[in-house]
């Protein structure tokens, strides 16, 4: 194989392949709850964003839709190995052996259009499912991450850290996350799972550059790193109030 085929290679394996679906937890961590004055959940509580959303590294910048209070919410990403259903919440082994690897992703969320549908009862849908609205990371080997809750997740808006926080601060843990989300959907080999963003999120604009990562006992991991600029939406698309 030539050294460029390899290369191509080695991207392509590196890369988070199209899932079946993006499971993403809403209110995983207590400050996060209380910023934007939520109620703290009894459950895991969860919802989609469409596959179309993801971005990957290079792919781009985030499009900020016309009228839209972008915001950012980084998150540990878990990509699934193998089908579960109805898992126990108590088989701790199953569940993370479920877990073929992990990434580091940004929940974008148009804040405005979210708020507007908590309002009034409407789904969230728009508001987290525009093009671009989910940049990840490369894919993180799961042996670079021995204890997926100790880990530190952080994101930075033009070189200032906005988010920086341990996933031990999780509400629920990922045992738990895996098994409400099996017992209503299937995941499959491919699904991704957002595991819930920590405090500290907040709005960008066009031309702000965003940087995100994790650290493991301190030691950055390079597959894991994301820098992405926002730039302003050229669609005919603009939001209005519903």
């Amino acid at each position: 194989m030539s050294a460029l085929r390899r290369t191509f290679a080695t991207m392509a394996s590196s890369t988070v392949k199209k899932p079946g679906k993006v499971v993403c937890i809403g209110r995983n961590y207590a400050d996060h709850v209380t910023e934007l004055n939520n109620q703290r959940p009894k459950q895991p509580f969860f919802f989609l964003k469409p596959p179309s959303s993801i971005l990957h590294p290079g792919a781009g910048p985030v499009i900020q839709p016309k009228g839209v209070d972008l915001h950012y919410e980084v998150e540990l990403a878990l990509i699934m190995g193998k089908e579960v259903k109805d898992l126990d919440a108590k088989d701790e082994k199953t569940a993370l052996d479920s877990i073929e690897s992990y990434a580091i992703s940004i929940d974008m969320t148009a804040r405005n259009v979210q708020n507007e549908a908590k309002k009034k009862g409407l789904p969230w849908d728009i508001a987290k499912g525009f093009d671009t609205f989910l940049p990840v990371s490369n894919i993180i080997q799961k042996s670079a991450i021995p204890d997926p809750h100790n880990v530190e997740i952080y994101l930075s808006v033009n070189d200032k850290v906005s988010q920086q926080d341990s996933t031990e601060l999780m509400l629920f843990r990922i045992p738990r996350i895996l098994s409400d989300i099996s017992k209503v959907m299937t995941l499959e080999a491919g699904d991704i799972v957002l595991t819930g963003t920590p405090k500290g999120v907040g709005s960008v604009v066009p031309g702000d550059v965003m940087k995100a990562g994790i650290r493991v006992n301190g030691k950055e991991l390079e597959e894991g790193k994301i820098e992405v600029k926002v730039e302003k939406s050229t669609s005919s698309y603009e939001y209005a109030e519903t």
